[in-house]
Parts: structure tokens; sequence; C-alpha cells
């Protein structure tokens, strides 16, 4: 997205790596879009920014950035407002967007504000009364940071006495913690792609958690497509996702998570405005099952870029 830029293809340059957490997932993801770009022959070279920063890629004179940063820095609206500034294109949301995505409770904010579904919850501090939170959420309930991805810092709480540990845990990736009530049920991933909404995956963990080593390292986390859900409920929760993800701005590609109570009612939990593009990530694998291979899914999410959002 970039508001009255047009863009080519004349030097695509792959941004990734950056400072944040998620550096490593980041890095992963870049190199795998890179090799994709190439094999397209597209005119395009990878750049991470811990190296040279903001100087570094305006020598590298880019007629387009394909974003792979995750995280702060590269996926909360800092790096999305130089490439503004910069007058340069750049896939994925715009700044506004991509702040809001970055910052959880803010944009269950806005969905609650809208009136789209998504759990209580209540921001903590270190003198929080833990007694109240645990009354108001119920147990278990999740505790997570509040600007992290790729669930940095996220623990289930299942005892009044694990809470306060885990909100220690997460204010050490963040300075602003939160605490969600808890949705008993399925885990679905709706990953949004221009106009279009992918088949919805449904998530399934041994453990009974999506977390980091689950998304990113092991291999006994399932992934279901089809996802199981009848047509008509998957028509709409994939209206559900598109709302919510135009709700926040969202523009060009991102990804919806929502938890899928018994009663089938649907949660928002987050959005993610730079999805991972790793082996492992969802994106790829929506698409896939809807035809669109790897190469074929990067040069449309390029093509978000090249195409200016205004006249």
């Amino acid at each position: 997205m970039n508001s009255g830029q047009t863009g080519s293809l004349d030097r695509v340059v792959v941004v990734y790596g950056g400072t944040s957490a998620e550096r490593d997932v980041s890095l992963k993801s870049g190199a795998a879009i890179l090799a994709a770009l190439k094999r397209q022959g597209v005119d395009a070279l990878g750049y991470d920014p811990k190296e040279g920063g903001l100087a570094g890629l305006e020598r590298l004179a880019p007629s387009a950035v394909f974003v792979a940063l995750h995280g702060r820095g590269g996926e909360d609206g800092t790096f999305q407002g130089a490439l503004e500034l910069l007058g340069v294109p750049y896939t994925g949301s715009g700044v506004l967007a991509s702040a809001l995505g970055m910052d959880k409770q803010r944009t269950k904010q806005v969905w609650q504000a809208v009136g789209l579904p998504t759990p209580e919850s209540i921001m903590l501090s270190e003198n929080a009364d833990w007694a109240a939170v645990v009354n108001q959420l119920g147990l278990p309930m999740m505790v997570k940071p509040v600007h992290e991805g790729s669930t940095l810092g996220i623990s289930i709480v299942k005892s009044r006495d694990e809470l306060k540990a885990a909100y220690t845990a997460a204010a050490k990736f963040d300075a602003r913690v939160m605490a969600e009530r808890f949705i008993v049920g399925d885990e679905y991933t709706v990953a949004l792609l221009g106009d279009d909404v992918l088949p919805a995956i449904r998530v399934e963990v041994p453990g009974g958690f999506y977390d980091y080593e689950a998304k990113y390292i092991a291999n006994t986390t399932q992934y279901h497509l089809p996802c199981g859900l009848s047509e008509q409920d998957e028509q709409a929760l994939a209206a559900l996702c598109k709302e919510a993800f135009l709700a926040v701005g969202g523009e060009g590609w991102g990804r919806i998570d929502v938890m899928r109570d018994a009663a089938g009612k649907c949660w928002l939990i987050e959005v993610n405005t730079v999805p991972g593009m790793t082996d492992h990530s969802l994106v790829p694998q929506a698409a896939a099952y809807a035809g669109i291979d790897f190469d074929q899914l990067v040069m449309r999410i390029l093509q978000t870029a090249v195409q200016p959002s205004m006249p």
C-alpha cells in the first residue's frame, strides 16, 4: 500500500530481519520471498535494516519494497511511515492499520466499537488485583504482551497462583500486558489476499496451545484443510474475517486468527498484517489449497504494492 505512488518491478527490495524478537522468523520469510521473486524473473534483492538502517535502503533506490519484517519496527507502522515519506510503494497495510494490528488491545477496541465479537480483556500491571482479574475473566485465561507476535510471551493461566508469574513473563517482552478471557474451542486462521478470502485452516496442536514452537519448529502441529466447517459456516467465518480486517484498515494481505466455541460462535483474537512466509506458515498453505502456488502468491502480494491505492 502506498497512497498515490505508482510503482514498478524495476528493482524490488525484500526487507527482512530487523531487530525485533521475531527476527529469525523474518529472515526465513524474507529468504523464501526473495527466492520466489528471482524465480519469477523479478529484479529483486534482499536488505536487512539491522545492517544499514533506512539510509542503506534509500541508497538501493527501490521501485517497490516487499515488507517481510515481523514484529516491532517493521510491522507496527513505523517502517511503513518511513516508506511513505520516501515515496516508495510497499506491500501490505499502511501506517494506521499496521500500528493498530500490532496493538492487540486497541485492535480489540476497534472491533468492539463496530460490534464484532472478541473476547473480553483487562490490562494488567504489577500491582493488579489478581483476584479481581480472575473473578472477571474466569479460568483459564490468556496473558499476553500487547505488542508481540508469534505468540511470544503468551501463557495460558489455569490458576490464580499462576497469574502474576504469567504477567512477569509477558512483561519481559512488553511494558503493556493484557489478560483475555479464554475461549474453549477450535482455532481457525483465515488469510486475506487482495479482495479474496482464502480457505480457512483449522489448527490443531497436540499440546493444545499454538505457541512459537508449534508455529515454527514442531512437526506435530496439524493444519486441517479443508477446515471441517460446513460451507455455510465457512462463508460466515470468511465474511467475519474480511469485516474485521477492513475495520482496522487492513490492505493488500493479512491473516485473522479466530476461536470458535462449543456453541459455534466465532471470536476474533488478533490480526496479523505481515504474516509469516516460512515453510510452516499458514498463508502459503491456504493459498496452495486454493490453487495458488508459493511463487504466484508472492507475485500477487507484490502486485498490491505496485498499484496505487488512491487515484
